[in-house]
């Protein structure tokens, strides 16, 4: 039975997401009703397989049932990783009748997602997201992926889950700065698309930062809304040619600072960073209306997030990474640029994002280098 406080969010997407408190215990249930299969392959994160593995397995048929660890961290979303567990289902003889269940953050959500996507061309993958920066991000919008050396989420597929389950109760697990990476995409989903849903974020901030942040009564409603805005923009454009593009909003500046720091620093502290960068850029290209910036930075500061780069890496070093970005065309770096609170810049060309030349970008960098109050700490 499902708990009262579940409910299948009303989207315009083709699957079912599933958000509330208490749902581990549900999860066989949801699966055997939207992504039934003979056999499952749950693909589990090391440190989630310790809290909640025995729960969310519950129910699944153990001799039908595959359960495969991935160590923590960005460093699992390889070309090697996806190598070693797609040996490992084919070696257990997963075919088509298989369905992956993704159990864990962003990073396992993605690389089980394109383990699911390229598994005999394709088998159903069910998401359950147990970071909020997963549920309000990667979980919905059917983008899988790995790493490279070259840069972040240059291999992949687009492949949308079967189900989604969103658990709000495995927050109450997690250590507040994980919680904190999500509330960088949650400003970032009132900044492109919702200036309502910003400031009642806002209003909400210290206490969603802090250590009881999980219990926050109305965190559930807000996951909900964040996971619905991105539903929207993902179904105007499934596939990133157009609308999609606003919602990379301050990761290319994200992506750069993450890969210039080897993956070191969390990805909702480089969005964070991002999101302030882009907006005073935005400003300075006269795009955004004159201090969205400062609104943008105090959004992340009240989130205990940091507002821009760290010291230890330099502006050419954060450039020279922003060119693999791959939003660059013809050399020049594309940026998804806002223009007020909760509407972005559709462009010169109508696509959702600015071709920006490389000067402006350092002349936003040293500004924000400037105004800085917490930056990134590359220790």
């Amino acid at each position: 039975m499902l708990s009262t406080t579940a409910g299948a969010l009303s989207l315009p997407v083709a699957y079912p997401v599933f958000t509330g408190r208490g749902l581990l215990g549900a999860l066989h249930a949801l699966v055997e009703r939207h992504a039934p299969n003979h056999r499952y392959a749950i693909i589990v994160d090391a440190a989630i397989a310790a809290g909640h593995g025995a729960r969310a397995r519950s129910g699944f048929p153990a001799e039908r049932t595959l359960a495969l660890t991935v160590p923590s961290g960005e460093a699992s979303k390889s070309r090697a990783e996806w190598e070693r567990l797609t040996d490992a289902l084919l070696a257990w003889g997963a075919g088509r009748d298989t369905t992956v269940v993704a159990l864990g953050g962003g990073v396992v959500g993605d690389l089980a997602g394109f383990v699911a996507a390229t598994l005999h061309r394709g088998v159903p993958v069910v998401q359950v997201p147990t970071t909020l920066l997963a549920m309000v991000d990667s979980s919905v919008g059917g983008k899988t992926g790995v790493d490279t050396p070259a840069g972040k989420n240059l291999v992949g597929a687009f492949h949308d889950p079967s189900l989604v389950v969103a658990d709000v109760d495995t927050l109450s697990t997690l250590p507040p700065a994980v919680r904190r990476d999500g509330l960088a995409e949650m400003i970032k989903h009132g900044l492109i698309a919702d200036s309502d849903h910003f400031t009642e974020l806002c209003g909400l901030l210290p206490a969603l930062a802090g250590e009881a942040g999980a219990e926050v009564a109305e965190l559930p409603a807000l996951i909900g809304h964040s996971i619905g805005i991105k539903a929207r923009v993902v179904h105007e454009d499934a596939h990133e040619s157009g609308r999609r593009q606003v919602l990379n909003a301050g990761h290319t500046i994200a992506h750069a600072l993450e890969h210039a720091l080897a993956f070191g620093v969390a990805h909702g502290s480089a969005v964070a960073a991002g999101l302030v960068i882009e907006a005073r850029l935005a400003e300075r290209l006269g795009v955004a209306e004159s201090g969205l910036a400062d609104i943008v930075a105090d959004a992340v500061r009240r989130a205990g997030l940091p507002d821009g780069p760290p010291a230890s890496v330099s502006d050419d070093t954060i450039l020279a990474a922003t060119r693999s970005d791959k939003k660059a065309r013809a050399g020049v770096v594309q940026y998804a640029l806002p223009e007020r609170l909760g509407r972005m810049s559709p462009g010169p060309a109508g696509r959702w994002s600015t071709p920006v030349d490389e000067a402006a970008v350092r002349a936003a960098l040293s500004e924000s280098r400037r105004l800085a109050r917490s930056p990134i700490r590359a220790d």
